[in-house]
Order: C-alpha cells, then sequence, then structure tokens
C-alpha cells in the first residue's frame, strides 16, 4: 500500500548571514522545528524572495558583503509582496545607532550575537504568532471587503430593477411612450457628461451625482400612475380642466417619492434627485412652467437636464396625435427656447452634441407598429 505523505505544515524561516558557521548553528537551532531556507548574502535572499513560495520570517546579518542587511531589508519592504514579512536583525552589531538603523528600515526585531538560542526561539515564535495573526485580520478584512462589494452590487441592482419597475408603471399605461424611459436615461447622463466641464457646473456634476441622476431618470413621470385613464391615454388636446389634472402627476410624484424618503433612517442623494426632477422637469427658465413656475437657477439641475431629454425624446417620437420630427427639427425647436423653457447653457451643450441624442434615439428605438 502506498503511503501518501503529509504536507509539510510547518512555517518556514529564511536564515541570511554570508558567514557559513554562523548558518550552521542557526540551522541546528532551528531544524525540527520550521523548515529553513539560507541565504549567503543579501542578493542570494532577494532572489529567493522572487519566487512564490515566500517564508514566513527572514533572519538578516547586517554586515555582509554586496547589499547589506540595512539594504536588503529595506527592498524588501518595499516590494508589496514582501513588505508583510517580519524581518529580525542577527548581528554583532551592539552600537545603539545600528539598532535604531535596523527598526527605521523595517525589521520587528534586533538581536545582538553572541545569541541566547531560548531568546531567539522565543523571540521568533513571538514575530511568527503575530504575523499568523495579522495575516488572519488581513485575511478578514479582505473578505469582509469582498462581502460588502458584493452586497452593495446586489443592492445596486435592486435598486436599479426596482426603478425601472417602477417607472414602467406610469409608462406602460400609454402604450405610445416604448423606450422612453431609456433613451430618457442616456439623454441625461450623456448631457451631464457634457457640461462636467462648465464652470458653472463643474462641482455639482461629479460622476458620482451623474450616475445618482441616470438612475433616478426613469422616476420622472412616476406621478402619472395617479392620473386617469381618460386624460392621461385621450388622443385628442386636453382641455384647460383636464390639462390641471395633468399637471398634477408632478407634484403626485414628488409626494410618492418623498413618502419613500421618509421611511429612510439617513437622507438619501438618490432619492432626492429623484424627487427634483419628478417634482421640476416640467419647470421652465423663464417662469412660465410648472407647478410653481420657478426659473432660472431656481429649477433643480436634474430636472434641468430632465427637461432637454424629456422635450427631445417627444418631439423625435411619434404619438397617436402627432409624427415624430427629425431630429434636426428637434435640436432646432429646442435652440428656440434657449432661456425660455431651457438653461441656455444647457441648450449650448446639448447642440455641440446633438449627434449623441440621435445615437441614443436610434439604439433605443422603439419597433415598428
Amino acid at each position: 500500500m502506498t503511503q501518501v505523505s503529509e504536507p509539510d505544515k510547518r512555517q518556514t524561516v529564511l536564515v541570511v548571514d554570508d558567514t557559513p558557521i554562523n548558518l550552521t548553528l542557526m540551522s541546528e537551532l532551528l531544524k525540527g522545528r520550521y523548515r529553513i531556507l539560507l541565504a549567503n548574502s543579501g542578493e542570494a535572499a532577494l532572489d529567493i524572495l522572487r519566487h512564490d513560495s515566500l517564508p514566513d520570517l527572514i533572519l538578516l546579518d547586517i554586515m555582509m558583503p554586496g547589499i547589506g542587511g540595512f539594504e536588503a531589508c529595506r527592498l524588501i519592504k518595499d516590494d508589496p509582496r514582501t513588505c508583510g514579512i517580519p524581518v529580525i536583525f542577527l548581528t554583532a552589531r551592539v552600537d545603539i545607532e545600528d539598532e535604531e538603523s535596523g527598526f527605521s528600515a523595517g525589521a520587528v526585531d534586533y538581536i545582538t550575537k553572541p545569541i541566547s538560542p531560548a531568546i531567539v526561539l522565543a523571540r521568533i515564535q513571538t514575530h511568527l504568532k503575530l504575523k499568523a495573526m495579522n495575516d488572519f485580520l488581513a485575511d478578514t478584512n479582505a473578505y469582509l471587503a469582498r462581502e460588502v462589494e458584493r452586497r452593495t452590487r446586489e443592492v445596486q441592482v435592486i435598486q436599479d430593477v426596482t426603478i425601472v419597475a417602477m417607472a414602467s408603471l406610469a409608462e406602460t399605461r400609454d402604450s405610445d411612450t416604448g423606450q422612453h424611459i431609456r433613451r430618457t436615461q442616456h439623454y441625461v447622463r450623456r448631457l451631464a457628461q457634457a457640461l462636467q466641464p462648465h464652470p458653472k457646473f463643474r462641482d455639482f456634476l461629479s460622476d458620482e451625482n451623474i450616475d445618482l441622476i441616470y438612475k433616478s431618470a426613469p422616476l420622472h413621470d412616476i406621478g402619472k400612475v395617479g392620473i386617469p385613464d381618460r386624460i392621461l391615454l385621450k388622443p385628442g388636446k386636453l382641455t384647460p380642466e383636464e390639462f390641471e389634472i395633468m399637471k398634477s402627476h408632478t407634484v403626485l410624484g414628488r409626494d410618492a417619492i418623498a413618502s419613500a424618503e421618509k421611511l429612510l433612517d439617513t437622507p438619501s442623494s438618490f432619492l432626492r434627485f429623484a424627487r427634483e426632477i419628478a417634482h421640476r422637469h416640467q419647470e421652465k427658465w423663464d417662469g412660465s412652467g410648472y407647478p410653481d413656475g420657478l426659473t432660472g437657477d431656481d429649477i433643480p439641475v436634474a430636472a434641468r437636464l430632465m427637461a432637454i431629454a424629456d422635450v427631445y425624446d417627444a418631439l423625435i417620437s411619434r404619438r397617436v396625435y402627432k409624427p415624430g420630427f427629425a431630429h434636426s427639427e428637434a435640436v432646432q425647436r429646442i435652440q428656440a427656447e434657449r432661456g425660455r423653457h431651457f438653461d441656455p447653457d444647457m441648450v449650448d451643450a446639448f447642440v455641440a452634441i446633438a449627434g449623441d441624442f440621435l445615437e441614443i434615439a436610434q439604439r433605443y428605438s422603439d419597433p415598428a407598429p
């Protein structure tokens, strides 16, 4: 019967000394307790450390030709692969200045020759235990970090899916809207990215805020779930009374999102953007919009972005009561509303990247009827 040998689970100690008798003495002292690697120079030690299997601790002489102990220790500590290996100087140099230099180079201990075998073994054992504890903590922290990242991704995915599902509740009541929420979401992000270098928006439109605005954009018409079908789905022009009811979708959307915010222990930037967009995307730069007739910079940035995205998509999209306009005509109509319906700076940015809007519209176009 073939015997399968057990893997050697002993910890490994690398002994570095240019004197053969010292290497022999340390081998005799450590054998049976640890796996032992030997190097007769700083260069040889660094070569051993380039291999995949690293020692658990290094005993390092100082006075060696070529790369001395201090330099070797600094190189070991500068390398991310080896910086966690504890280094103990084992040397005949007894000056306080040398000991200080050893600790400055990154050593965890400094033992002078002639050695006491009991003290050397005790200190090796102590530092190996400390290293094992540090490795355990590092592994635990890495695991926890991965778990936090995984669960954060899960929450984000659930959040994204929930947003689209909620938005679809409003959109599916209107058979004409198709991929409207997906297109406007991408329009908003692209327009925000184009405005990032602008001094007026640079501080607000961080990558993080743009991502939050992008994710919250589908909720801009969530309030339409509260509008009666006879008004929401009416093919012809709304009466003044019906239009007043239709306008209330902005307040209904705001109130629905505000109710969700109250369930949270801490404020949510994401829900704040969603609430601002739902409530204010029908406001106009000159104050002629609704629900409150806000003007200029009083209108939240996220809502101003959505205003352009929403109107552009409405212009190019076919409805039962109108054909879809060509891209060029939609751009001209938005330009004509510069400083009236829309933020002038945002219109300028829109015109500069109008081709990107067209590409998005084509990528997420509605299927032919």
